[in-house]
């Protein structure tokens, strides 16, 4: 298993940022969240809060941090520890997502600038399984990676100040849903009816960092059948468990 070069430095006087070359991949992501679950294992009497993101890991005491560096060093040989930690699961989550003209605002665009069939574009789409790489900016909000490099696209020159919730969009070389309504520039492919952030479930998002993700393309019907299954609370995301 590869090594990384990793930094280490304190970020004010409660926390250290651990940072990954900025290459945005699957191994980097695994290697983020082998040497995440090893911290958490050796911390565990400790109050700490441990965030990963793309290429780095933030980890929060609870209390000033009396000999940082003695404390760096110590999180670097644990770095060490983590070809020790095996994830050897995770979940595959298989989003329904209407492609419908309605929902895919810029589809028509996507398939002008890449000269692809709309058709295309939709299987394109939803034949990768996505891994998540964090959630973020917000609540709910998966960062997938695996898109297709046939539809990588820049986001939009003008963001839109309304995306609607369950917008499945396209941002660079990444794809992602917006889990609520709030402005965007990602380029508008279709909707998913589900609900990614849910603050009334004891886990307000069902998906974490390392799960895996499927579009699944639903016409408009299914699409208002999954949501009055949601309102009746009789709807339940398909899933399951995949071992390496």
């Amino acid at each position: 298993m590869e090594n990384f070069e990793l930094t280490y430095k304190p970020f004010g006087a409660h926390a250290i940022l651990v940072e990954w070359p900025q290459k945005i991949n699957e191994k980097t992501v695994v290697d983020v969240l082998r040497f995440k679950k090893i911290i958490k294992n050796n911390y565990i009497k400790q109050k700490v809060e441990i965030n990963s993101a793309y290429c780095s890991i933030l980890i929060n005491y609870h209390r000033d941090i009396d000999k940082i560096y003695d404390e760096i060093l110590h999180l670097k040989s644990l770095y060490w520890l983590k070809n020790e930690v095996q994830i050897t699961s995770y979940n595959l989550y298989k989003i329904p997502v209407c492609y419908d003209a309605f929902f895919g605002l810029d589809l028509e665009l996507i398939s002008e600038k890449k000269e692809l069939p709309i058709k295309e574009i939709i299987n394109c789409h939803s034949t990768p399984i996505y891994i998540i790489y964090f959630i973020g900016f917000l609540p709910g909000f998966l960062y997938l990676g695996g898109l297709d490099n046939n539809l990588h696209m820049p986001r939009l020159d003008k963001p839109r100040m309304k995306v609607l919730k369950g917008a499945v969009g396209i941002g660079g070389e990444q794809t992602g849903i917006y889990p609520n309504e709030s402005p965007g520039g990602w380029n508008i492919l279709g909707n998913s009816p589900i609900d990614f952030f849910d603050v009334s479930q004891s886990e307000p998002c069902f998906a974490q960092a390392g799960d895996k993700i499927q579009f699944c393309p639903i016409s408009m019907d299914e699409y208002k059948l999954i949501k009055d299954q949601l309102k009746a609370g009789t709807y339940q995301i398909e899933s399951e468990v995949l071992n390496d």
